[in-house]
């Protein structure tokens, strides 16, 4: 029999303990460098999505003499408390009263163009903010106040995680001066052309919007076509969406003429040197819609069909490489909701017979983002870029467009005190982000979602409207009457060349965001 000598084995063992802790720290070390640079949970979002949460942000106002760019000190404003919410059902009667006391409140608001914000720093503060819309028309640098989203998406592009949050900064007074006047446009149409129509002053066409943690180049046409090369941008909602594609082109204009194409249902311009195509498509309500009669409604009112996305732009979707949407201010406008071939709900409509109204227009409008943007992440055919532009504020001082609502006077961006909070904006902001995230959940298609966030921001550009110089017409009236009431004017749609061309700066940035990568910091 041999001897059995232990010890023999030892160095055999000992060396495989040796490389097995090698390679525990080895796997350690590499885990934690993967966590600590790619969190779990954004990198899985970012992958499927390009999404990230919304995260809240409450900055403080900052403003800077424009002289002397001296910091006066920090105020803190009071917001609007965007948890605002309304009972989502109610009887309504033949006469179209509300008996449950919060929908009335939300009546009164949709009726009158008024709303009691709650604020964040009072509950019971009395301060009142008026709104409405007149949707008639259908178819040396000074630095101003620091503004910030309340939320932010990894999909909203410049987003904190990405190095940079595009939509928090300020105004800044830019001598250069805007890209394109208003005599160097053809596109431009008379109603937009501010300078056109007789307003005296122009400082409010050279402020642009500075990001704090990078730079929002000035838009490039020349870059823009090159990014576009041989694709296809299509511009998706009402008449603040055509504001926009307005811009857009105006600014390309100076770099390339472009062929008008397209019909009366899709209006199209090609820039033949990069092969690129603008498109507008109307839509109002971004979901399906139809006059016909449908139950107890009558021909002429408009249904609106929350579950169904607007065959107008959806049957064209495979073929746009970018597209920009927006909508919201037809929800003021009479119509009826339906929601699985039922009624659920009602603006300036009351139906004969009493019917149970479980949504309110607020609430239709979110449903509306929610619909239209699913139906686009979840298209097999669909690969290209959504930005869904924010709700843009109107800046209706006093009263409703029809009601002596006034933003006549306003001659440069407001002051922090000068802020005026639109509760009504607010919560239709805080629905379109409700919808937009819901969407976001449901996608299934390689296509990219991206929020485009400037409703804080435009908050402050209540110099930017027309006001009264909708027409060149030399006999209408701009001014107060004696008695101190305004006159007719415009203060939801943007002068041009103005603050509408941001839009199209930021669009462009995303754009090139998209395809090249890396902020340029400040």
């Amino acid at each position: 029999m041999k001897d059995y000598h232990p010890i023999s084995s030892y160095p055999r063992a000992l060396s495989s303990i040796i490389i097995s802790v090698g390679l525990l720290a080895i796997f350690i070390t590499f885990a934690s460098w993967m966590l600590l640079s790619y969190p779990i949970g954004d990198a899985v979002r970012s992958y499927f999505y390009g999404a990230d949460r919304m995260k809240s942000s409450d900055s403080p106002i900052i403003w800077e003499d424009s002289s002397a760019s001296e910091v006066y000190g920090e105020v803190k404003t009071d917001m609007v408390d965007r948890n605002t919410s309304f009972s989502k059902t109610s009887k309504i009667a033949g006469n179209g009263s509300a008996h449950d006391s919060q929908i009335d409140e939300e009546k009164d608001l949709l009726r009158t163009g008024k709303i009691k914000p709650k604020l964040a720093s009072d509950s019971s503060s009395d301060e009142w903010r008026t709104r409405s819309v007149d949707l008639s028309e259908n178819q040396e640098s000074h630095d101003l106040p620091t503004s910030s989203v309340s939320g932010s998406n990894e999909s909203s592009a410049g987003s904190v995680d990405s190095g940079c949050n595009l939509y928090h900064g300020h105004w800044f007074y830019d001598s250069s001066g805007p890209l394109y006047t208003n005599n160097s446009c053809p596109v431009l149409t008379q109603m937009q052309n501010c300078q056109g129509n007789g307003r005296p002053d122009k400082e409010y066409e050279n402020w642009r919007w500075r990001p704090t943690q990078c730079e929002l180049p000035r838009f490039n046409g020349t870059t823009f076509l090159e990014l576009m090369n041989g694709k296809t941008l299509a511009f998706v909602g009402d008449s603040v969406a055509r504001n926009q594609m307005e811009s857009l082109l105006c600014m390309l204009w100076q770099v390339e003429v472009p062929e008008k194409r397209g019909n009366r249902h899709m209006q199209r311009w090609y820039f033949r040197s990069k092969s690129v195509t603008i498109v507008r498509i109307w839509s109002s309500w971004l979901v399906h819609q139809t006059s016909e009669p449908f139950s107890d409604v009558p021909k002429g009112v408009v249904k609106v069909h929350l579950d169904l996305p607007d065959e107008t732009f959806m049957q064209y979707i495979s073929n746009f490489d970018v597209v920009v949407l927006s909508s919201g201010h037809w929800f003021v406008k009479q119509s009826v909701y339906v929601l699985n071939d039922e009624i659920v709900g009602a603006q300036l409509w009351s139906p004969p017979q009493p019917i149970s109204m479980k949504i309110s227009s607020i609430e239709a409008f979110g449903k509306s983002v929610e619909t239209s943007l699913t139906a686009m992440v979840t298209h097999p055919n669909y690969t290209g870029i959504t930005i869904v532009r924010s709700y843009s504020p109107d800046h209706y001082e006093g009263g409703g467009w029809n009601a002596g609502g006034s933003c006549t006077g306003k001659v440069k961006p407001a002051l922090p005190a000068e802020l005026v909070e639109n509760g009504f904006t607010n919560i239709m902001h805080e629905k379109q982000l409700t919808g937009f995230n819901r969407a976001i959940k449901k996608s299934t298609n390689r296509s990219k979602l991206k929020l485009m966030d400037i409703t804080d921001a435009f908050s402050y550009r209540h110099d930017g409207h027309r006001g009264p110089f909708r027409s060149p017409d030399p006999s209408k009236i701009t001014k107060r009457s004696p008695d101190g009431r305004p006159p007719p004017q415009d203060c939801l749609h943007w002068c041009m060349p103005g603050p509408v061309d941001t839009w199209n700066e930021l669009a462009l940035e995303i754009i090139r965001l998209e395809y090249e990568g890396s902020f340029k910091h400040s």
